[in-house]
């Protein structure tokens, strides 16, 4: 059996640091799990002129997060966890645009057989946070990929204490109409839970 730990990459676009914060709890629960935590931000395509002040922030706090690249980062890896805002229902065109890169990835079969899982978050309850799940899902279907959601063992999904993300499907936060809401711990116990639990599939996959 290998005894290397797993390497688990975290590829996420963040634009106000609400996924950025999300990915750093996955970055923790993968290596609670006893794996190798890899984290990438995506490149970004808005024009800085394009910025507002709270963007200018998050960027600011991003910065020394390495650019993933579409060619490399997906190899040699044992498991991969995709963030990304929903626009629209779907993931962000910066998203897009890195996936729209791998085609020598898919085919090689670079991710045949790696446990996967998406994390998203929207400004509203309802604001298409599964759709955008299940729409990354696809591609992730597409590279051949063993698709991992967030069962009802992780209670966390069903509070009624507060309004949550989280779903079967996958982890999720609320950003709140302006962006103001940050996630909470809830959201937070989820994302690191989900870390765990891919990391840990990872690990008998690969034995």
């Amino acid at each position: 059996m290998n005894q290397t730990k797993p390497k688990i990459l975290i590829v996420f676009y963040s634009m106000y640091g609400h996924i950025f914060k999300m990915a750093n709890a996955v970055f923790e629960g993968v290596r609670e799990a006893g794996g190798e935590a890899i984290l990438r931000q995506v490149a970004e395509l808005m024009p800085e002129e394009g910025w507002d002040e709270n963007v200018r922030k998050a960027k600011e706090a991003m910065k020394d997060i390495s650019i993933a690249n579409p060619q490399e980062d997906l190899k040699g890896i044992d498991g991969l966890i995709v963030a990304t805002p929903t626009r629209f229902g779907n993931m962000t065109s910066q998203m897009r645009n890195f996936w729209d890169q791998t085609g020598g990835a898919w085919t090689e079969g670079t991710l045949i057989g790696k446990p996967a899982a998406v994390i998203t978050s929207s400004n509203t309850q309802h604001g298409g946070q599964e759709t955008t799940i299940i729409a990354t899902m696809f591609t992730l279907l597409h590279h051949g990929c063993v698709l991992m959601g967030l069962p009802y063992s992780f209670k966390e999904q069903m509070t009624m204490e507060e309004i949550s993300g989280g779903s079967p499907y996958g982890v999720s936060t609320i950003a709140g109409a302006q962006g103001e809401r940050m996630p909470s711990l809830n959201e937070l116990a989820m994302a690191r839970g989900l870390a765990k639990r891919l990391t840990n599939i990872a690990k008998r996959l690969r034995s």
